[in-house]
């Protein structure tokens, strides 16, 4: 049975998203540095133990969290975090009841994602071809672009895709998504042809060879697609210039094009429709917005 300690609980919570939930490795690492930081608020106070954190610890954690201006985002987060930590305990009869359970996440206003227009993606690809160092720069990088934009994946299923995962036959490739769930994602025939002339560089590699990887065969990590992805899009309007605003970019445009919201949620690989409806509103605001700029009747002058 687990002690009451700190620190033990996080290790048992974390080893049971790791095991039983089959959580991401960026989930954990959250988790992780979510909850070493409240203990290391407990212990600043003297807080060893779970059974001694009330709601009163919680909400000076709070007022802590406000003090050092994080994003209302980061606190609901952290609060999330927390609750998961005090339920684990609950299971495993360590606490009676969570303390968090009076406490509500802050109300924040949903963001809408950034998007980049398809004419970029144009223009991208003329970068890339002026910006190689090589033939297998150019390949490498547009096929990057292309999986990102064009199945519309995170940058850590990206990183994680074995040679074998995909299949130009069938047109389409296979993902681990989160939660180590699989999913298979149409592939068009212009990603073909780009990963085709990708992968013609490298002849018969074994299926489990990563896909992507660098100079010493090792498979490439999530820094260095941020790091190719933004020396492409520095130029362009966009707060954000991260892997993730093609996934958005992908999901918003599949949706101006009228396709189904179900099928939207399965290629993207959300959990509930709701986080999938967020692209939804953007296509609004984007209708909203060519009104406003090009239909006459939206013109005050014109009332």
């Amino acid at each position: 049975m687990l002690s009451t300690n700190f620190n033990n609980i996080v290790v048992g919570m974390i080893s049971e998203l790791s095991g039983i939930s089959r959580a991401s490795n960026n989930t954990i690492e959250a988790y992780g540095r979510d909850l070493k930081e409240f203990v290391k608020f407990c212990e600043d106070r003297n807080i060893n133990d779970i059974t001694l954190v009330t709601e009163k610890i919680i909400r000076l954690y709070i007022m802590n969290l406000n003090e050092l201006r994080l994003a209302k985002t980061s606190v609901s987060r952290k609060l999330s975090s927390l609750r998961r930590l005090f339920n684990f305990a609950i299971r495993n009869s360590l606490i009676e009841k969570n303390p968090l359970n009076k406490i509500s996440n802050p109300k924040t206003q949903r963001v809408l994602p950034e998007t980049i227009n398809l004419d970029s993606y144009e223009e991208i690809y003329k970068l890339i071809d002026e910006k190689s160092k090589d033939q297998t720069e150019n390949y490498r990088n547009k096929a990057i672009f292309e999986l990102l934009y064009g199945c519309a994946l995170r940058d850590s299923e990206l990183c994680d895709l074995n040679i074998g995962d995909i299949d130009l036959e069938k047109m389409n490739v296979r993902v681990m998504g989160k939660g180590s769930k699989v999913r298979i994602v149409p592939l068009g025939k212009k990603s073909i042809k780009i990963i085709n002339d990708y992968l013609s560089l490298y002849g018969n590699l074994p299926f489990s060879h990563p896909l992507f990887f660098n100079d010493n065969a090792i498979r490439i990590d999530r820094h260095t697609i941020y790091r190719i992805v933004k020396k492409y899009l520095k130029d362009f309007e966009i707060k954000k210039k991260s892997p993730h605003i093609l996934r958005h970019s992908a999901a918003t445009h599949m949706l101006d094009n009228e396709a189904d919201l179900l099928a939207v949620k399965e290629i993207l690989g959300h959990e509930n429709l709701s986080t999938t409806q967020i692209y939804t509103h953007v296509s609004i605001e984007r209708l909203k917005k060519a009104y406003k700029q090009a239909h006459p009747k939206s013109k005050e002058e014109s009332l």
